[in-house]
């Protein structure tokens, strides 16, 4: 089982899967926002920066960031086709996604994780 005292961190907080096991396990347990991403996209690393703020705002999630290139069978799997896309799941229960392949606000990213929560 995976042992959360060694969860790996970008420079922005979010946990980084260092396998499909662990990525397995996130999906599987906790309420935790998936955010898949890639170093070539232009929208994903607008989005980025402010990635931090809208952690600290909804501070009952995990925010695991998920390299599409990394884990491209996964994310077709997921059907994310468009990035920065964003899945929200509790206990492996998908409880929404803002999967498309347009420019993500903060705005609108807040406004969706509101939704999800009820």
């Amino acid at each position: 089982m995976y042992n959360q005292s060694s969860k790996r961190k970008g420079r922005d907080g979010m946990i980084i899967p260092k396998n499909i096991e662990e990525l397995a396990s996130y999906a599987e347990k906790g309420k935790n926002v998936f955010f898949f991403t890639a170093g070539w996209c232009g929208d994903c690393n607008f989005i980025k920066p402010q990635m931090p703020e809208i952690e600290a705002e909804f501070p009952q999630f995990q925010f695991i960031q998920v390299d599409r290139d990394d884990y491209i069978d996964v994310a077709a799997e997921w059907n994310i086709f468009g990035i920065p896309s964003f899945v929200v799941l509790n206990d492996g229960e998908e409880l929404g996604r803002l999967v498309n392949k347009n420019r993500k606000t903060k705005n609108e990213i807040a406004e969706f994780l509101q939704r999800v929560e009820g």
